[in-house]
C-alpha cells in the first residue's frame, strides 16, 4: 500500500507521488552512469539490502559492464534561445537554471518519489544545490577524492561548496584523509560520516605466493593512468628494482591521459620490454593479473592542485587476493596498508626509498607471505562488502531521521 504526499519547495515547486511504506527509497544521483573506473558506485547502488533505489543520470555510459534496470536518464535539457540567453548573461542565474535541469529535476522527482537523495560526487552536488534547496527531502552527498578541491578558477566555488554542507544533514568521505580535507574547506566536522569502499570478497579470493626462483618478479599497478597515481615515481622505482631482479617485469592496468608519456619513459634502455600497458582489464582478467603477480605497486602522490586519493579501490582488491602492497604515506592508503605489515609505506615522490622498498620485500625470507596474509586480512576486517553496505544503509537511515536542516531564515 502507498500513500500520497504533497510537499512545496523553496520556489514553490511542488513534489508529488507515492511513497513506499515499506522498504525506503534512496535516489542516486551519479552525472554519468558509470565511467569504469566507477566500480565502487556500482557495487554501493547494487548491494543495498534493506534501501531500495533508483539511479538518476544525465548519461548513460557502461550499460554492459554495469547493468542496472531502474535508471532515470534525463534528456538534454532544452530551453528557448532567448530565454537561455536571458537567464545566463542578464539574470545571471546558475547553470541548473538556465539549462532547464532544475524543472527536469522537479519533473522526475514528482513523478518518482524518494526518501533520500545521494548525490555522487562533491562537485556535483555543488551544481544541483538549488534544487537540494528547493527539494524538500533530506539529502547526503559523498565525496571521494579529487571533488573536495576548490576551483581556483571559479571565486565563489568555496561559498558555494559551504552553502552544499548547510544543505544536507550528512556528508560522507572515502577515507578519514578526506573528512579532514573536507573539515579544512568548511564542513562541519558532525556532519561527515566514513564511507568506506566495500570489497565482494568472493570475487577475489585468497593465493598463496612464493618468491619466484628465477628472480622473475611480477609487480603490478592497476589504475587510472593519471598523476595522482604516481606513475613516473613507479617506473623510476621498477627501474632501480631490475638493477637487482634484471628478470623483473611490471604491468601497468589501465587507461588514462599519461598513456602515451608513460609508454615513452617506459622505452628506455633500463627498462627493455619489461613494462606492459594492457589497458582497461575487465573483472576476469584482473582477477588473472592479481594472481599471477607478486608485489602490488601504488605510490600516489598530491598534485600541484592538491588532488588526492581516497583510499584507491584497485588496491583494496589486490590485497584481498594477498599481493603485498609497496605504496606512499598519502591520503587513505594508510588506512588501509600498516607499514611492515601489509605493505611498505614512503615518502611520496621518492623513488629510491620506494625501490628499496621493493627490493626489501623481494630479499627477506618470509616477508612476501607474511605481508600477503596481513594484507588480505586487512581488507576482510575493515572493507567488506556486506560490512560496508550495512554502514552505508545506516548512514541513510541516520540522513532520514535527522531531515533535511533547517536553513537560517525559515521557519
Amino acid at each position: 500500500m502507498a500513500r500520497k504526499i504533497r510537499l512545496a519547495g523553496r520556489f514553490g515547486i511542488g513534489f508529488a507521488g507515492a511513497v513506499s511504506i515499506s522498504r525506503p527509497v534512496v535516489a542516486s544521483y551519479c552525472t554519468t552512469f558509470l565511467k569504469p573506473e566507477m566500480l565502487h558506485i556500482y557495487r554501493q547502488v547494487c548491494g543495498l539490502v534493506r534501501w531500495r533505489t533508483f539511479v538518476v543520470t544525465r548519461e548513460r555510459a557502461g550499460a554492459e559492464r554495469f547493468p542496472f534496470d531502474d535508471i532515470e536518464e534525463l534528456p538534454p535539457a532544452r530551453q528557448p534561445l532567448a530565454r537561455r540567453f536571458w537567464l545566463k548573461f542578464v539574470a545571471r542565474v546558475p547553470p541548473l537554471h538556465y539549462r532547464g535541469e532544475l524543472e527536469q529535476l522537479t519533473a522526475l522527482f514528482a513523478r518518482r518519489p524518494a526518501d533520500l537523495v545521494h548525490v555522487y560526487f562533491g562537485h556535483t552536488g555543488v551544481h544541483l544545490r538549488d534544487f537540494l534547496c528547493a527539494w524538500p527531502g533530506p539529502s547526503v552527498v559523498s565525496f571521494h577524492g579529487a571533488d573536495v578541491m576548490l576551483r581556483e578558477h571559479r571565486p565563489k566555488y568555496a561559498a558555494h561548496m559551504r552553502a552544499l554542507f548547510s544543505l544536507v544533514p550528512l556528508v560522507l568521505a572515502r577515507s578519514r584523509s578526506l573528512g579532514d580535507r573536507l573539515v579544512a574547506v568548511g564542513c562541519p566536522p558532525e556532519k561527515i560520516r566514513l564511507n568506506r569502499t566495500g570489497i565482494p570478497l568472493d570475487e577475489f579470493p585468497f593465493v598463496s605466493r612464493s618468491a619466484p626462483s628465477d628472480g622473475a618478479w611480477r609487480l603490478v599497478q592497476a589504475c587510472r593512468l593519471i598523476e595522482k597515481k604516481g606513475l613516473r615515481t613507479a617506473l623510476q622505482a621498477f627501474a632501480r628494482f631490475r638493477a637487482h631482479f634484471p628478470r623483473a617485469t611490471l604491468t601497468v592496468a589501465g587507461e588514462g591521459p599519461m598513456r602515451s608519456e608513460l609508454a615513452a619513459l617506459a622505452s628506455v634502455p633500463e627498462l627493455a620490454g619489461s613494462v606492459s600497458f594492457p589497458g582497461f582489464l575487465g573483472p576476469d582478467d584482473l582477477r588473472s593479473l592479481y594472481a599471477g603477480s607478486h608485489i602490488f605497486l601504488h605510490p600516489s602522490e598530491t598534485t600541484g592542485k592538491q588532488d588526492q586519493e581516497g583510499v584507491p579501490n584497485s588496491m583494496l582488491e589486490a590485497m584481498a587476493t594477498g599481493l603485498p602492497v609497496a605504496a606512499t604515506l598519502h591520503g587513505g592508503i594508510p588506512e588501509a596498508v600498516t607499514d611492515g605489515e601489509s605493505g611498505i609505506l614512503v615518502q611520496e615522490k621518492s623513488p629510491e626509498v620506494l625501490a628499496d622498498a621493493l627490493v626489501r620485500i623481494a630479499s627477506s625470507p618470509g616477508l612476501l607471505q607474511a605481508m600477503g596474509g596481513s594484507a588480505s586480512h586487512a581488507v576482510r576486517d575493515e572493507f567488506e562488502q556486506s560490512r560496508a553496505i550495512a554502514a552505508l544503509e545506516r548512514i541513510y537511515d541516520e540522513a532520514t531521521a535527522l531531515g533535511k536542516p533547517r536553513l537560517k531564515g525559515t521557519r
